[in-house]
C-alpha cells in the first residue's frame, strides 16, 4: 500500500492525495503533525531517496525556528533530529514498499500508480 507522510497545510502533500485519489489508488496517509516515522520507516525512505540530507527541510519555517538551516548537523544527529521532530522533514513523503519520493515527484507517483494497478 502506498503511503504519504506530510500535513494538511502543505499544498504539495494534498497534491499527491489527490494525484492518487483521481486514479482510484487506495493511500495510508500520515499526518506528521501527529505520528512520525519510525527509526526502521525513516532509514529504508532515506536509503530509498539518497541519503537523510534528502528528507531534511533545511529551509523550512521548522529548521529556521531551532537554527538548524546555518549549518548541516551530521547523519547521526540528523537521525536524531527527525525522529524527535518530523516536522523537519520534507514533504511530502510517498512511499511504496522500499521505494520512496520526497517533495514533488508526479514521475514517481505515477510510476507508484501504476504498478498498485497492475
Amino acid at each position: 500500500m502506498i503511503q504519504i507522510f506530510g500535513h494538511q497545510k502543505c499544498k504539495i502533500t494534498r497534491a499527491a492525495e489527490r494525484f492518487f485519489k483521481d486514479r482510484s489508488i487506495k493511500v495510508q496517509s500520515v499526518d506528521l503533525k501527529v505520528k512520525g516515522l519510525s527509526k526502521g520507516e525513516l532509514t529504508s525512505v532515506a536509503h530509498a531517496v539518497g541519503g537523510l540530507k534528502m528528507l531534511f527541510d533545511a529551509q523550512g519555517v521548522r529548521a529556521k525556528e531551532k537554527g538548524l538551516h546555518v549549518s548541516a548537523p551530521s547523519e547521526t544527529r540528523l537521525l536524531e533530529l527527525l525522529m524527535a521532530d518530523p516536522l523537519l522533514l520534507k514533504t511530502p513523503i510517498v512511499r511504496d514498499g522500499a521505494q520512496a519520493s520526497v517533495g514533488e515527484a508526479p514521475a514517481t507517483w505515477k510510476a507508484f500508480a501504476d504498478r498498485a494497478r497492475g
